[in-house]
């Protein structure tokens, strides 16, 4: 009759007739598809891949360079070589901007067209990638202090200073050698008005 309601079929046995197909071992196709191996490189792969460290052609050991970014921006470091993750060496003697031996990267600098001769200089092997990796001392949390108050302290080794006077003494003859060259070191880059980076010549 039409006020009568339509009797739903009934799915229950059809669900237990399916989960006794799948005890007995019957895999689906659409299951059977995604077990299968896919041919070829996976798609994530774990093994490592070494990129090419590239340098720009004008940057050679004894270029000045000038910083633009971080602690020492503005000034004027000279490269000394390029280390295997890529970053650049620098230097300048600690006497002229208080610049110390560190890494920078090839992107955040300018490069000039000064250079010095640096083939006598010799720089010490152990200067290497894992040679910068920061060591930090955590502080520890005093009594009565739920959070910690100090901050991390990047601790100077000793070793740290004996390498860059070891190559201060190397570079100054050097930097001393070439007229004016220490006063153009010693000066900081800045733009003032009227002055467009475009139209200057390093």
């Amino acid at each position: 009759m039409a006020g009568e309601k339509a009797e739903k079929p009934d799915t229950k046995e059809k669900k237990a007739e399916a989960k006794k197909a799948d005890a007995d071992g019957k895999v689906k196709k659409d299951n059977l598809q995604a077990k299968m191996p896919k041919e070829g490189r996976p798609h994530c792969s774990r093994s490592p891949v070494l990129h090419e460290r590239k340098l720009c052609a004008s940057i050679t050991p004894g270029t000045i360079l000038i910083i633009l970014t971080g602690h020492h921006r503005s000034k004027k470091v000279i490269l000394l070589k390029q280390l295997s993750s890529g970053l650049l060496l620098v230097t300048e003697s600690l006497s002229l901007n208080q610049v110390p031996l560190h890494r920078t990267h090839q992107k955040f600098v300018i490069i000039t067209s000064t250079k010095i001769d640096i083939s006598g200089v010799k720089i010490p092997q152990h200067l290497t990638a894992a040679y910068f990796k920061k060591k930090l001392h955590k502080p520890r949390h005093k009594e009565g202090e739920i959070f910690t108050t100090e901050k991390e302290k990047h601790e100077i080794l000793e070793q740290g200073k004996v390498d860059q006077k070891a190559v201060d003494l190397q570079i100054l003859p050097q930097i001393r050698a070439l007229p004016q060259l220490q006063s153009y070191l010693y000066s900081v880059f800045a733009l003032t008005n009227g002055v467009y980076l475009h139209r200057l010549v390093f």
